[in-house]
């Protein structure tokens, strides 16, 4: 029996395990990532190559473009660095609170993967600008090496960062961790690069791509600010 002493059952905090805030760390990756796209494309009278254009195309660029591109991937590396990071925080914080299950499992699998895919994609074309690389006799070796880093970054990279953003709602939305709205909003993202993969086979659904990364980064930074510091639950009674 209870004593009649004995405290009732009464909510008590269950606090997020400490680590680095997703939030922040989400604007930092993000920052990073559109500084580097902003190198490869503020060069005048070039841009950063397309799959479809020519070998030649792309000799030129990045033969010309050498240094703001070596740049651009150094910060590249970063961003994909800092997702990595994001991804261990937001998905430790939500086991902390409770999260379990699939989900979580999911989210640090496509967070981690896509980390990893923007790092090697960041290799490549770092590879690609450096002297001696690009020139009139190595035009369909940089073709094909760019056309590896693109779907890197693009389709693959696309798909693994709806896996992080599916994961994540799908837990939020079960715990209520996260808004209905917004758990709604990255399985909708999440959607997106799923069927971004479609485009290694028709390029039309390339236009996935750019819907699920920068839409996903601001995701990312607003679920990282939301996801509480602690929530209450119920202690047990004492018997």
């Amino acid at each position: 029996m209870t004593s009649p002493s004995s405290n009732p059952t009464l909510p008590h905090p269950r606090t997020a395990a400490p680590g680095p805030h997703p939030g922040i760390v989400a604007i930092v990756s993000a920052v990073l990532f559109c500084v580097s796209v902003a190198l490869f494309e503020s060069i005048h009278g070039l841009h950063f190559p397309y799959p479809g254009d020519t070998a030649a195309t792309m000799v030129t660029y990045f033969s010309m473009a050498a240094s703001r591109v070596q740049f651009g991937a150094f910060l590249q590396c970063g961003s994909a660095i800092a997702l990595g990071i994001v991804t261990a925080a937001a998905t430790n914080r939500m086991r902390s609170l409770g999260a379990c299950g699939i989900g979580i499992r999911v989210a640090f699998f496509g967070g981690s993967l896509a980390a990893a895919l923007s790092l090697l994609e960041a290799g490549v074309v770092w590879i690609l600008a450096q002297p001696g690389i690009a020139d009139a006799s190595t035009g369909p070796v940089v073709r094909a090496l760019y056309l590896f880093a693109f779907m890197l970054d693009g389709p693959a990279y696309a798909g693994s960062l709806g896996l992080l953003l599916a994961g994540l709602a799908v837990a939020g939305l079960l715990t209520r961790l996260l808004p209905r709205w917004l758990a709604w909003f990255g399985l909708v993202l999440a959607a997106f690069g799923q069927l971004s993969y479609l485009s290694m086979l028709v390029p039309v659904f390339g236009m996935l791509i750019p819907l699920t990364r920068f839409p996903g980064y601001l995701w990312l930074i607003i679920a990282g600010f939301i996801l509480p510091k602690a929530i209450r639950t119920a202690s047990p009674s004492r018997v």
